[in-house]
């Protein structure tokens, strides 16, 4: 059986880590994704996913994710359900997010505040980021990809 996600889309709003009773981190975030086609009026639509990042993946979003980022989100679909206290049956869909990747560089996200160590080695991240961020760019195409 195969059940793998990919997405590639700007999260909604920053992110807030939970941790459950045991001491494990958690987040949820909306992935914004865009369609690959216009609707009649000739606007781009757009799908919001819901996801969920738990241990080391949620810790790095709270450290460096933040509303407005381009993210690569690898993982897989989850259904769940529970009866809420009308006893009406909730029926979920969400992605667990393995990992996640920032798809651009710092330098196109004016307001971050990431702490730095020293200029020489922000400039090695920043160049390091800028070309990932430019792969990233050319391998995600919206005319590339085939559905």
């Amino acid at each position: 059986m195969i059940n793998r996600v990919v997405l590639v889309g700007r999260i909604t709003r920053d992110v807030d880590v939970r941790s459950t009773q045991s001491g494990v981190s958690v987040v949820s975030f909306t992935l914004a994704v865009n369609r690959n086609f216009t609707s009649a009026s000739g606007e781009r639509e757009a799908d919001f996913i819901n996801c969920v990042a738990w241990r080391s993946t949620a810790d790095f979003m709270k450290n460096y994710v933040k509303k407005g980022n381009l993210l690569g989100v690898d993982g897989r679909i989850q259904t769940r359900n529970y009866e809420d206290s009308d006893g009406r049956t909730v029926y979920i869909t969400e992605i667990v997010a393995d990992s996640v990747q920032l798809l651009e560089s710092r330098n196109s996200q004016p307001d971050s505040q990431q702490p730095s160590r020293n200029r020489y080695e922000d400039n090695r991240q920043n160049d390091a980021q800028d070309e990932l961020y430019e792969t990233a760019k050319n391998l995600v195409a919206d005319d590339d990809l085939p559905f």
